[in-house]
């Protein structure tokens, strides 16, 4: 038997985005009553809520979302368990051992950074999350994943609302971008898959021509 679980948030006006992305609205456009039928207008970011990167997001030479093979997308996963850590600590190759050695014996599988801190979704301390080092994004790409997928805002620290101008360079995407990899973000409740025997994932992007990433409906089945 095979339990289906939903590891992607609501999209909803006002849901929380990456400092200085679009904002999130959600409004009726036809209401059945006056207009026959029911439907919604959508206005968002291609980086809202669930969403992958394609390796275009950080540089224009990368490839595009459509340009990327469905298998980037799909598969079998490692979850790495990395709970319970103070805010805006680094994920080191150190944390990530046990995963990268599973990820070395499964080729193709896909990498599931399970931080917890999709507890903190809708807050302010959701900025805070920990972050994958440049040492050990590599790690997972000499380990043969080309995909990974966080339950928080990014890979790389957020910077806050306020925070003096830099230039961070996002050097985790850089480093898993630059491999063809993809990278899923805003994962929730990614604890459920945390000692399961066997979990496959899906995160099947809006086919959107030339995109830097799309809104998924991320889903694992757990055996």
């Amino acid at each position: 038997m095979s339990d289906w679980l939903d590891l992607s948030v609501p999209v909803v006006t006002g849901m929380p985005v990456y400092p200085g992305d679009p904002e999130v609205r959600v409004s009726p456009a036809l209401r059945a009553p006056a207009d026959g039928v029911n439907v919604l207008a959508l206005h968002l970011g291609s980086q809202s809520g669930t969403h992958v990167d394609a390796p275009y997001h950080v540089d224009d030479a990368w490839p595009r979302l459509d340009e990327l093979p469905l298998s980037r997308f799909a598969g079998p996963a490692v979850v790495a368990d990395v709970r319970g850590l103070p805010a805006r600590s680094p994920l080191t190759e150190g944390l990530l051992s046990p995963a990268l050695a599973a990820l070395a014996a499964a080729p193709g599988a896909l990498l599931l950074l399970a931080t917890g801190w999709s507890a903190h979704w809708g807050t302010d301390a959701y900025l805070d999350h920990p972050w994958l080092t440049p040492g050990a994004a590599g790690a997972v790409v000499a380990a043969g994943a080309r995909t990974v997928a966080v339950d928080a805002l990014s890979v790389d620290p957020t910077p806050r609302p306020g925070d003096p101008p830099a230039d961070h360079g996002l050097p985790a995407h850089r480093v898993l971008c630059g491999a063809g990899g993809v990278i899923a973000e805003n994962l929730t409740g990614l604890e459920r898959l945390v000692g399961a025997e066997t979990v496959e994932v899906f995160l099947f992007p809006l086919r959107l021509p030339g995109a830097d990433g799309a809104p998924v409906r991320a889903v694992a089945r757990v055996g």
